[in-house]
Parts: C-alpha cells; sequence; structure tokens
C-alpha cells in the first residue's frame, strides 16, 4: 500500500458522506418549502380541510425522491 492511498481512501468516503448529507438537507428545504406553500394557499382560502397542505407535501417528497435517485444513479467523472 502506497503513503497516499490510505488518504484518498479517506477523503474519498469523506466526500461520499458530504454528499449524501447534501442530499438530506436538500430533501428537508424542497418537503419544507413545498409544505409552507401550501399551508400559507389554505390559511389564505380559509380551509377548513388542509387539502392544499397535503398535496403539495405529497408532491414535495415525490419531487425531492426524484432529485435523490437521480443523483444517485448519475455516474460522476
Amino acid at each position: 500500500m502506497e503513503p497516499g492511498e490510505n488518504f484518498k481512501q479517506e477523503k474519498k468516503e469523506l466526500n461520499a458522506y458530504a454528499k449524501y448529507s447534501a442530499l438530506a438537507f436538500q430533501m428537508i428545504g424542497i418537503i419544507g418549502l413545498f409544505t409552507f406553500a401550501g399551508y400559507k394557499i389554505d390559511e389564505n382560502r380559509n380551509s377548513k380541510q388542509p387539502i392544499f397542505t397535503a398535496i403539495l407535501s405529497l408532491a414535495g417528497v415525490f419531487i425531492s425522491l426524484y432529485l435523490v435517485i437521480r443523483s444517485i444513479k448519475t455516474p460522476k467523472n
């Protein structure tokens, strides 16, 4: 094993950790933004049932999952 290989492996692992941590924060941001938008729409319409909150929060979940799956499948050169 060469002297620099251990450092390269640790750096690679740290980069993977940072990538997946960023994906988690991205998911939180997208879902939170869509849920907040739905809440504000329901608030402005004086809805008794929070239908827009539910619909937009689910849309946020699906969009964030799509983006995560796409970023994991995309090979980085």
